[in-house]
């Protein structure tokens, strides 16, 4: 079984791709923290783990995912391997992403929605209502 389950915050925004064919592909990277026990005390540090996302998703996250946003992403690892132009060879690991969330809450700071323009025509104070169905 591959599955991946990671949960971070995004380095920087989403780099989009079209294939040939108009495929989008998301790029980004996640830095998850990893708590490290060293002589009694905590140290936290980050793994930095790239993630892809094809399609729906891709388009999700070019929409939606920004830099510092906690993202949670559950997918496959997929390793690889290319030559690069000096001709070593260059190994690779990234999650591919089927599925992606957003992890944090609504920030408290963000400005409320304007209110919906109000359809109702207004009643002048004093106007009899006798006429109406329901009075």
């Amino acid at each position: 079984m591959n599955t991946a389950i990671i949960m971070g915050r995004l380095t920087k925004e989403p780099a989009i791709t079209t294939t040939q064919s108009g495929m989008k592909i998301a790029r980004y990277t996640l830095a998850v923290d990893r708590r490290v026990k060293q002589d009694q005390q905590n140290q936290q540090t980050a793994d930095f783990i790239p993630c892809v996302a094809f399609d729906r998703a891709a388009t999700f996250a070019e929409s939606y995912f920004h830099q510092g946003m906690r993202v949670l992403v559950e997918g496959r690892i997929q390793t690889g391997s290319y030559k690069n132009r000096d001709g070593q060879t260059v190994y690779t690991t990234d999650v591919i992403v089927n599925s992606q969330e957003f992890a944090d809450a609504k920030r408290e700071s963000a400005p409320a929605p304007a209110p919906a323009p109000d359809d109702f025509l207004a009643v002048p104070d004093g106007a009899d209502d006798a006429g109406l169905p329901f009075a």
